[in-house]
């Protein structure tokens, strides 16, 4: 398994531009504005500190992110890679049922349906594979919508998993920071660290056999559906 330095490196000028292009904060999916949970988590104590932080979005990866998107999001993009629209098509319901609250499932589908917005604009003229999937199958889950874009931007399978896996960092972190709060230099430490546990991340996804995808975060469950009741927030429920 390559690490983020090696991707990188791999890539050229233009695959590497239009992976930070993907990555980025600013893509208009409104990944900023959901929590995932953690803003009820900061209100009830659960997360308090960037330790406490830190190990939330740990115990994310380990527990959720390596046994289920990470492996659904490959076998996304190797089902776009072997034209298998079926296999597609099942695999996007099945990223919608392991999701397990409703707002965590509307938050999946709210980025699915804007990136999949996103992408009909920039491969409008396009004709490749992934082009005419955009645009003809009806695939609602951003995991879908990360692995098509991947394929219409060149990026390889390691760059689509890194870059995936950085993504949900950085939101989860950009949210505490503004929750908790840290200052900017406390959350640019906490991304260094978690950086860190990219590859330990996707090296384990990819040990999870077909029987084996899923995930239960009974506490992350909690906390989302908590968080559709909660009086005031800065978040989307």
């Amino acid at each position: 398994m390559a690490n983020i330095t090696t991707i990188m490196t791999d890539l050229s000028m233009l695959q590497c531009a239009r992976l930070l292009q993907l990555c980025s904060a600013n893509l208009p999916v409104g990944g900023f504005s959901f929590s995932q949970g953690l803003e009820q988590a900061v209100e009830r104590g659960w997360v308090t500190t960037s330790d406490a932080l830190e190990n939330w979005v740990a115990v994310l990866l380990e527990g959720s992110v390596a046994n289920a998107d990470v492996p659904l999001l490959m076998q996304q993009f190797r089902a776009i890679g072997a034209h298998d629209q079926t296999l597609f098509l099942d695999t996007d319901d099945w990223i919608a049922a392991t999701r397990e609250s409703e707002e965590i499932l509307l938050a999946e589908q709210a980025m699915g349906k804007a990136l999949r917005r996103l992408l009909r604009n920039l491969v409008n003229k396009e004709d490749s594979l992934a082009a005419h999937w955009v645009n003809q199958l009806n695939a609602h889950c951003f995991i879908s919508q990360f692995a098509l874009a991947s394929h219409v931007f060149g990026l390889s399978l390691d760059a689509c998993l890194s870059g995936y896996v950085w993504t949900l960092i950085d939101n989860q972190v950009a949210a505490g920071t503004k929750l908790i709060p840290l200052g900017q230099t406390d959350g640019q430490n906490l991304l260094f660290r978690l950086t860190t546990k990219i590859t330990p991340c996707i090296e384990s996804a990819k040990h999870v056999q077909q029987d084996q995808i899923g995930q239960s975060m009974p506490s992350l469950a909690m906390a989302s559906a908590w968080h559709e009741q909660q009086y005031s927030r800065l978040f989307r429920s």
